[in-house]
C-alpha cells in the first residue's frame, strides 16, 4: 500500500456536513472545462513528484456491451484514439504513457464508459470515483504536487487509503490459464463435455468462443483462439450449445435475467444479457441460430465447468482479478496442494 494518498476534489471541506457529505453548490459532473483541465493538471504534476510518465492499466472495466435497453455512453467507452489496437488494447497489465493515461482519466471524470486502475507497482496510483472524486497514491509526500493542486483550485485532502483500491477477498489460488489448463480444456471437447469458452477481458467486455475437436487449423480449435486472447483474460468453460434451439428459448425464464448466447446461420456467436421484457426483441435475434444457451447470471447458479486466468508470457500470473472457483478449480487446487506445488503468480 501506498503510504501517501490524497483523495483530490472541487469540493471545498468546508462544505460538508458533520458526516462528510458535501452540501455545497459544485455540481457532480466534469465541466469539460477549466475544472477538469485542473483535475488533469494535478494528476501530471503527483506523476511528476512520483518521477513517473508511463502508467499500466489495471482492471479494466467498461459497460455491458449488449444489454437490451442501455446505449453506450460514448462511441468506444472513451476510449477511441487513446490505444493504437483500440478496445483491443484496454486489458489489465497494458502500458500507457502518461499523456494516454492523462486522457484516461479524462474519460473516466466524463464518466463515458471506461474505467480502470493506473499504477505503477509500490510507486504511484491514480483512480476516479463517483461525482469527480479522485485518488491519487505515491510512495512520496509530492509537496510541489500538493502546492500546485491547491493553486489550481482543488482540494487535496489525506487519507489512510482510497476506497477504491484493489482488495483481493477470495481466499486460496488462482489457476493460471497455462499449458495444463489448455491440455485439460482439449481433453474435456474431444470428450463432448466442453464446448463453448467465455473470455473475460475487461469488466463488462465478453467475448464467446465455440471449440471445436478439429486441428489446429480450425477457427474454433483450443490452440488457435489461446493466441487470440487477450493479456490476462479471465476464462470460463462451459458445455456445448445445444443444437436444439427450441427446447433451449422454452427453458427462458420468466422472473429473473439471464444471459444468451446462440450461433447465427453465418456461424457468428453471440451473447446477450435479457429478462422477460426483453423477448420481443431477442426471440427474432435468435429465430435463425442453428446453436443457443441460457445461463443463469446469480452468483450460485452461473456455475461453469472450470476457469482460469490468462498468466504473462513468461508464465507468471500478475492479474490481480479472479475467477469464482466451481467444483472442478476446487480440485485442482487440493491436487495442487497435494503435491507440494506452488502456484506459479498470483503476485500483486
Amino acid at each position: 500500500m501506498l503510504p501517501y494518498v490524497y483523495r483530490v476534489t472541487m469540493y471545498d471541506p468546508a462544505d460538508r456536513d458533520a458526516h462528510g457529505h458535501y452540501t455545497g453548490p459544485e455540481d457532480t459532473v466534469s465541466d469539460h472545462g477549466p475544472v477538469e483541465a485542473a483535475y488533469l493538471q494535478a494528476v501530471a504534476a503527483f506523476a511528476r513528484d512520483s518521477g513517473v510518465d508511463r502508467l499500466a492499466v489495471r482492471e479494466p472495466g467498461i459497460p455491458a456491451l449488449a444489454h437490451f435497453g442501455v446505449e453506450k455512453p460514448v462511441e468506444g467507452f472513451g476510449l477511441g484514439g487513446l490505444l493504437p489496437s483500440g478496445l483491443a488494447g484496454f486489458h489489465d497489465g497494458a502500458e500507457v504513457p502518461l499523456a494516454v493515461g492523462l486522457e484516461l482519466v479524462r474519460a473516466m471524470l466524463r464518466d463515458n464508459g471506461a474505467w480502470c486502475r493506473l499504477e505503477v507497482e509500490e510507486t504511484f496510483a491514480v483512480h476516479v470515483g463517483w461525482d469527480q472524486y479522485l485518488y491519487v497514491g505515491s510512495r512520496r509526500p509530492c509537496p510541489d504536487a500538493l502546492a500546485l493542486t491547491r493553486a489550481l483550485g482543488l482540494f487535496p485532502e489525506r487519507l489512510d487509503a482510497s476506497p477504491y483500491r484493489f482488495e483481493d477477498e477470495e481466499p486460496g489460488i488462482q489457476r493460471p490459464g497455462d499449458d495444463a489448463f489448455w491440455a485439460e480444456l482439449r481433453r474435456a471437447v474431444d470428450t463432448g463435455v466442453a464446448g463453448l469458452l467465455e473470455d473475460t477481458y475487461a469488466d463488462g467486455g465478453t467475448r464467446w468462443h465455440r471449440l471445436s475437436v478439429h486441428s489446429a487449423d480450425s477457427a474454433h480449435s483450443a490452440d488457435r483462439i489461446r493466441t487470440a486472447l487477450a493479456p490476462r483474460a479471465r476464462l470460463e468453460v462451459w458445455p456445448p450449445l445445444s443444437p436444439d434451439v427450441e427446447t433451449v428459448l422454452a427453458t427462458l425464464p420468466a422472473d429473473a435475467t439471464f444471459e444468451c448466447v446462440w450461433q447465427d446461420a453465418h456461424g457468428v456467436l453471440h451473447g446477450v444479457l435479457a429478462d422477460e421484457t426483453d423477448l420481443p426483441e431477442l426471440l427474432p435475434l435468435v429465430a435463425d441460430a442453428t446453436a443457443a444457451a441460457v445461463l443463469p447470471l446469480s452468483v450460485d447458479d452461473r456455475v461453469p465447468l472450470f476457469t482460469a486466468v490468462m498468466p504473462d508470457p513468461d508464465g507468471v500470473l500478475r492479474a490481480r482479478w479472479r475467477t469464482t472457483p466451481t467444483p472442478l478449480d476446487l480440485t485442482w487446487s487440493r491436487q495442487l496442494t497435494d503435491r507440494g506445488a506452488d502456484q506459479n503468480g498470483r503476485s500483486t
